[in-house]
């Protein structure tokens, strides 16, 4: 019998990513609070840069723009919000989306998988994702079940399971 696999990827829905931006742009236009304080959302693709006219602003933006994301099903693990920093009068704050696996977390998964998870699972680094594979579809089910429940700083699918 052939080995059973999947793959565990981290990647965020362009889509779903794009859907909460909007959400949030609207949102920033239409509240009392951030009328008159130069408030907005930018999306550029890779990364969303947010303006305000002080930190505490920007900051509040960040907080709505974060609060649609968690609407839309996107973990907030996938966000990379760096610290607000003046641009001429105003202060910006620019967060990056997240996809793939960096080589120093599929390193700490696979650590992971070797040490707890049963011993006829094996792992493999594949690019920006990783492999696993097993005799055993009941040992995959409990190694997604394990990665669940550990606290990594990425956000986890498990996909292509056969």
């Amino acid at each position: 019998m052939a080995d059973s696999t999947f793959d565990i990827v981290s990647k965020v829905d362009k889509m779903e990513a794009d859907n909460a931006v909007n959400q949030a742009r609207k949102e920033i236009e239409q509240r009392y609070d951030f009328k008159g304080v130069g408030a907005s959302v930018e999306w550029s693709g890779e990364k969303i840069l947010l303006k305000a006219s002080s930190e505490e602003r920007v900051k509040a933006v960040l907080d709505v723009v974060q609060s649609k994301f968690i609407k839309r099903g996107i973990s907030l693990k996938s966000l990379d919000a760096g610290e607000p920093y003046p641009s001429g009068k105003e202060f910006r704050i620019e967060v990056g989306l997240k996809n793939g696996i960096d080589q120093e977390h599929a390193k700490k998964i696979g650590k992971i998988i070797r040490d707890e998870a049963p011993k006829t699972v094996k792992s493999q680094i594949q690019g920006d994702e990783l492999r696993v594979s097993s005799k055993s579809r009941d040992d995959l089910q409990e190694t997604i079940r394990l990665l669940k429940a550990a606290d990594l700083d990425v956000d986890l699918q498990f996909v292509n399971f056969r």
